[in-house]
C-alpha cells in the first residue's frame, strides 16, 4: 500500500512537471511551433549536424558549406525562405547550435543575397541555381575605410554607354570590400556588391551589382581579387578582402526599384532626391538580418543554459556538513546568477517574438519604427547572450572551456553577432538620436501614490520601468538643449551618455512588457504564476540598478529600497524548484545535448522536486 502510494506521487509529480515544461515551450514558440520551428528542430538534430572534434579552420569552413547545400536541399522552396522571414529567423535560432559557420554563410546567402534579389525587381532573373546551391550567394557592403559610414563607401560601377553595362571598380586599398566570404570554398558564388553608380560625371549613390566571383571549381574570375584575412575569433568562415578592377558587368547586373531606375541609354531617374536614402533602399535587408542576428544569439543562449542548468543538477558537491553531498543547484552563489540568466532569456525570447509579428503583419506607415526596434533589440539581445553565456561557462567551470560542450564555443561565435549587420553601440547611438528629436514620447507617471504599491505587483514593476524610462529621457533632452551652440559634435557628446540610457532603459521595459503580455495569454495557472515570478525577477533587477534615481523622483519609498533584497531572494527561492522545467522549456536539440560530454560522465541526476 505504502509502495503503490509513493509510486502514484511520482507518477503525479513528474506528470505536473511535464505538464509545466510543455506550458513553458507553449509560451516561447507559440502556436505555430510544429509548423516554423520543429522542422528545424528535426532538421539540426540530425547526425549530419554533430559536433566534430580536431578539425582546422579550413576543415570546418569547408564542411559549413557542405552543411549549407545539404540544409538547402532539405527545405521545400529555398529560394522562398528569404521571403519568409518568420521561417527564416526560426532557422537562425537552431542553426548556430551545431554549426556557428555554417549558420553564418546560410543567413548571408539566404537574408542578404537572395534576399537583396528578391527585394528588387529582379526582371525575370532566374533564381534556381540558389536553389539548387549551384551558386552560393555572399554579400558584399562594407569596405575597409568605410564601416559604420557606409554611405560613403568609394566601390564604384560606371555605366559603359557603348555596351550599356558596368565596371566595376575598387579605386583604392581602403575600398576594399572588407570580410565577405570570398574565397574560392564552396565552389561558384555569386556577389550583391554595393557601389556607387557613375554616370558621366555623376554620382547617382549607392545602389547593388550582381557580380559572378567564382566558378563551380572555386576559381576566381578575372579581375577579382581576393585576400584572405587571418582567422578571426568568431564563426569560422572564409573572410577575406575583395577588390575588382574593371569588371565588367552587364545592364541586368544592377539592381534597380524604388530607390532608382537606370535606362539602358543612361537615364536616370528616382523618387528619392537624396543619395543616402537611396542607399539605405537599397540594403534594406540588412534590417531584416537584424532579426535573424538576434534569433542566432537566442538560439546559442537557450542552448548553453540548458547545458549549464543540466549539469547544475547533476554535477555533485559540497553540502556544506561532512559527508554530505548535494548538487550544484542547491547553492544560492550557483542558482541565483543562473535563474536571472533565466529571466532575461525569456524576456528576450518574448521580445524577438513581439518584434519578428509587428515586421511581418506590420504595414509601411509603421516600418521605420519597427526597423528601429529590430536594431535596438538586436543591439541588446546579442549583448546579453554574451552575458548569458559567459555565467554559463563559468558556471560549468573548466569542462565549459571544452567546445564540443556546447558553451564556449557558441560564446566566441556570438561576438560576430555584435558587429554583424551594424555594430551595436553605433546602432543605438543612432536610435537615441531619433528618440531624442521626435521618435519617442514617454509614458505619463502613475498617479497611485508610490507609498501604497508594492514590489510585488507586476504592474507596478513594469509603471517603474516606464518611470526609469522617462528619467533618462528627461535627461538627456536637457542635456541635447542645454549643449554647447555652435558645435554639433559637442554638444552630442554631452547627451550620448544619458542617451544610451534611454534606450537601455527602452529596450528593459519593452523585454519585461512581452513577457508580461505571454503570461496573460497563458491559461495553465501554475506556469503564470511561475512565469510571472520570472517577470518581478527579471524587472526587480533593473529596479534595483535604478533605485538611487526613482527613490529621488519618488517614485518608490524607503521601504521599498529595504524591501528589494529580501523581494529577489524570495523569488529565487521561489523558482529553484524549477529551473530545470524552464529551461526543458527550450525545446533544445536532445540529440545535441546527448553529445555534449559533459552532461555524459557526470553522476546521476539530481532533480528537485517542487513541495
Amino acid at each position: 500500500m505504502i509502495d503503490s502510494t509513493i509510486f502514484q506521487f511520482v507518477t503525479d509529480t513528474q506528470r505536473s512537471l511535464e505538464r509545466l515544461t510543455a506550458g513553458f515551450r507553449r509560451v516561447l514558440f507559440g502556436p505555430r511551433a510544429e509548423e516554423i520551428h520543429e522542422p528545424w528542430r528535426r532538421l539540426f538534430d540530425g547526425p549530419r549536424f554533430a559536433f566534430k572534434e580536431s578539425l582546422s579552420p579550413q576543415e570546418r569552413i569547408a564542411l559549413s558549406y557542405e552543411r549549407l547545400r545539404f540544409v538547402s536541399e532539405a527545405v521545400p522552396d529555398p529560394v522562398g525562405l528569404s521571403a519568409d522571414v518568420e521561417s527564416l529567423t526560426a532557422m537562425h535560432e537552431w542553426a548556430g547550435v551545431v554549426d556557428a559557420g555554417m549558420a553564418t554563410i546560410a543567413s548571408i546567402h539566404w537574408n542578404l543575397h537572395i534576399g537583396s534579389l528578391l527585394d528588387h525587381e529582379s526582371g525575370g532573373r532566374d533564381l534556381s541555381p540558389y536553389a539548387r546551391t549551384e551558386h552560393i550567394g555572399t554579400f558584399l557592403c562594407t569596405e575597409l575605410d568605410h564601416g559604420n559610414d557606409a554611405a560613403s563607401l568609394e566601390t564604384t560601377a560606371r555605366f559603359d554607354p557603348e555596351t550599356s553595362g558596368f565596371i566595376l571598380d575598387t579605386p583604392s586599398p581602403g575600398a576594399c570590400k572588407w570580410m565577405p566570404n570570398t574565397s574560392g570554398v564552396g565552389g561558384a558564388k555569386n556577389a550583391v556588391v554595393a557601389a556607387r553608380l557613375l554616370v558621366g560625371d555623376v554620382d547617382h549613390g549607392v545602389f547593388l551589382f550582381l557580380t559572378p566571383l567564382t566558378d563551380s571549381a572555386g576559381r576566381h574570375y578575372p579581375g577579382v581579387e581576393v585576400q584572405p584575412l587571418p582567422q578571426t575569433a568568431s564563426a569560422p568562415v572564409d573572410h577575406c578582402a575583395t577588390s575588382f578592377h574593371s569588371v565588367r558587368l552587364p545592364f541586368e547586373a544592377m539592381l534597380q526599384g524604388e530607390q532608382g531606375r537606370l535606362s539602358r541609354d543612361g537615364t536616370f531617374v528616382s523618387p528619392l532626391g537624396n543619395p543616402r536614402k537611396r542607399f539605405l533602399k537599397s540594403i534594406k535587408r540588412v534590417h531584416a538580418g537584424k532579426l535573424c542576428m538576434s534569433a542566432y544569439s537566442l538560439g546559442v543562449t537557450r542552448h548553453a543554459l540548458a547545458v549549464a542548468m543540466r549539469h547544475s543538477h547533476r554535477r555533485l558537491t559540497s553540502g556544506m556538513t561532512t559527508g554530505r553531498k548535494v548538487s550544484l543547484i542547491e547553492h544560492r552563489s550557483h542558482h541565483a546568477p543562473l535563474l536571472a540568466a533565466v529571466a532575461t532569456t525569456y524576456a528576450a525570447t518574448l521580445l524577438h517574438r513581439d518584434v519578428v509579428q509587428r515586421w511581418t503583419s506590420g504595414g509601411k506607415t509603421e516600418r521605420e519604427e519597427t526597423e528601429r526596434l529590430a536594431a535596438v533589440t538586436k543591439a541588446w539581445i546579442t549583448w546579453q547572450a554574451r552575458t548569458v553565456m559567459t555565467e554559463c561557462r563559468e558556471r560549468c567551470g573548466a569542462q565549459g572551456l571544452l567546445l564540443s560542450n556546447g558553451i564556449a564555443y557558441q560564446l566566441a561565435a556570438n561576438e560576430g553577432t555584435v558587429t554583424a549587420e551594424g555594430d551595436n553601440r553605433v546602432i543605438w547611438v543612432k536610435a537615441a538620436g531619433e528618440m531624442l528629436t521626435g521618435g519617442f514620447t514617454p509614458r505619463p507617471p502613475s498617479e497611485v501614490p508610490a507609498g501604497s504599491r508594492s514590489l510585488e505587483d507586476c504592474d507596478h514593476l513594469q509603471e517603474l520601468l516606464v518611470d526609469i524610462e522617462r528619467i533618462w529621457h528627461g535627461r538627456a533632452r536637457s542635456r541635447l538643449r542645454n549643449g554647447r551652440r555652435g558645435d554639433p559634435l559637442a554638444r552630442w557628446n554631452g547627451t550620448v551618455t544619458p542617451a544610451l540610457q534611454l534606450v537601455e532603459a527602452h529596450v528593459h521595459r519593452l523585454a519585461a512588457q512581452a513577457l508580461l503580455a505571454a503570461i496573460d495569454k497563458e491559461s495553465d495557472s501554475q506556469v503564470r504564476a511561475i512565469l510571472e515570478r520570472l517577470h518581478r525577477l527579471f524587472a526587480l533587477r533593473q529596479v534595483r540598478a535604478h533605485s538611487g534615481d526613482l527613490l529621488a523622483d519618488g517614485h518608490i519609498t524607503p521601504d521599498h529600497i529595504h524591501q528589494l533584497l529580501h523581494t529577489e531572494e524570495a523569488l529565487i527561492e521561489a523558482l529553484v524548484p524549477y529551473a530545470l522545467q524552464m529551461t526543458d522549456g527550450f525545446a533544445v536539440l536532445e540529440g545535441v545535448m546527448g553529445g555534449h560530454p559533459m552532461l555524459r560522465t557526470l553522476e546521476p541526476a539530481v532533480e528537485m522536486v517542487p513541495v
